[in-house]
């Protein structure tokens, strides 16, 4: 019996792995949400082993509170942490660094500062709040979710500039693992960044306009990886990121690897 926390569980990837975890009655799955309004497909999912709670990670108050349930139910541990929870802008049509409009800076500012405050700062107080009982976990596992335009040598290659407020934040993410591990390494917990790939969350039809972006930022992708078709599925992410995280160990902790499990292939 393992028991989970997957934050971001409302939807997409954090859904799916909560609907896996599921599977097996005998784990204990914590479903963390923003807000309850958004948890209808949680409910629908009828699960018994499955606890929905509501938690914003930018929110120390709710985390704590949620951790303080977590505790009563498992009588003190937790097996693993998935922080899946992000937040990504994307209604700017330009958002490199220099692609703002001008006299609007703020603009700029503002989704740096939420980039930054909900996927590194919101991360960092997610950790804090569930350590006490991972550390008394059996598999003490803590996997974060990151993404391959975090990575330097991606952008790089490819000439992708755009999204810059996430790539950097993503990029800031990838330290933060890295200095808990170093940190609890003796300890023998296991902290891993893990890519999903480029994931179809979509839940209605693009507009043409959307269109036109993912086709650009497609032949961008191709640029490393010629061969790439197109997104997959939270179905096969999570099923590809399940098999990295069940073989990760302490000996590599706080490593960033793809949903393959290599630092280079992240499509």
């Amino acid at each position: 019996m393992s028991s989970y926390v997957i934050t971001g569980a409302a939807r997409g990837i954090g859904f799916e792995f909560v609907r896996r975890f599921a599977l097996k009655s005998e784990n204990t799955v914590f479903a963390l949400v923003r807000s309850r309004k958004n948890d209808q497909k949680l409910v629908e999912m009828g699960a018994k082993n499955v606890y929905i709670l509501e938690a914003d990670i930018t929110d120390v108050k709710a985390l704590k509170i949620a951790a303080a349930e977590v505790k009563k139910v498992t009588g003190g541990s937790l097996d693993y942490l998935i922080n899946n929870a992000a937040f990504v802008e994307a209604t700017r049509k330009n958002n490199n660094l220099d692609g703002y409009p001008e006299g609007q800076d703020d603009l700029l500012e503002k989704d740096l500062h939420d980039s930054f405050n909900t996927n590194v700062v919101g991360v960092v107080h997610t950790i804090n709040a569930f350590l006490p009982l991972l550390r008394r976990g059996t598999a003490k596992k803590v996997i974060t979710l990151s993404s391959g335009m975090g990575d330097a040598e991606l952008v790089l290659k490819s000439g992708l500039s755009n999204q810059a407020p996430y790539a950097i934040s993503k990029a800031a993410l990838n330290m933060v693992v890295a200095k808990y591990a170093a940190e609890y390494k003796a300890e023998g917990l296991v902290f891993l960044t893990i890519s999903p790939g480029l994931v179809d969350t979509s839940t209605k039809a693009p507009t043409p306009e959307e269109m036109k972006a993912y086709l650009e930022m497609l032949a961008y992708f191709r640029i490393i990886s010629p061969s790439f078709e197109g997104p997959i599925t939270p179905e096969k992410s999570v099923s590809m990121m399940i098999k990295v995280i069940d073989r990760w160990a302490v000996e590599d902790t706080g490593a960033f690897v793809s949903h393959y499990g290599n630092n280079h292939q992240w499509l």
